[in-house]
């Protein structure tokens, strides 16, 4: 299954909303020119890259929520496939970087302007499942630009873990 990349996102002073590029050097410790405020919670090795569906963005505004491209803190906006096939351990290339989802993105209140009232809980993925943002740890770096093709399941070459 294929899709491709239609959205990157940077904040370089941390926290949201994250703001558009052009492309993206994604790397095992994150994303070029991306700070997060909290890691405790948010960055490191494991929550290298944060992963949206624009069909969950989309979802969200219909529902009339002032939700926007980067405004709850994703780093790649992705669209052309079903979420029911993303979850922990699925495999994504996208151009020459390969990542490795390991978990859902749990909601906070950082991000409550996004969401009608601040409710926040509208993004997550326990309470309405695939209703969420992705974290993934870096297995091969590279750059990402918009419009880059994802494979989602792709085989993961020898040697890149």
């Amino acid at each position: 299954m294929t899709g491709r990349v239609v959205g990157l996102h940077v904040n370089p002073n941390g926290g949201v909303p994250k703001w558009p590029v052009e492309s993206l050097l994604i790397t095992v410790d994150g994303c070029e020119g991306d700070r997060q405020r909290d890691r405790r919670h948010h960055g490191g090795p494991k929550k290298a890259v944060c992963l949206m569906e624009h069909a969950v963005l989309a979802s969200l505004q219909e529902a009339g929520h002032p939700i926007g491209p980067g405004s709850t803190g994703e780093n790649v906006l992705m669209e052309g496939f079903d979420s029911s096939v993303l979850g922990e351990g699925v495999h994504l290339t996208i151009g020459d970087v390969l990542l490795c989802i390991t978990g859902d993105a749990p909601p906070c209140k950082t991000i409550r302007a996004s969401f009608l009232e601040g409710d926040f809980s509208s993004l997550s993925h326990r309470q309405r499942s695939g209703m969420t943002r992705w974290y993934a740890e870096v297995l091969r770096e590279g750059r990402v630009h918009l419009g880059d093709r994802i494979e989602v399941n792709a085989s993961v070459p020898t040697g890149s873990q």
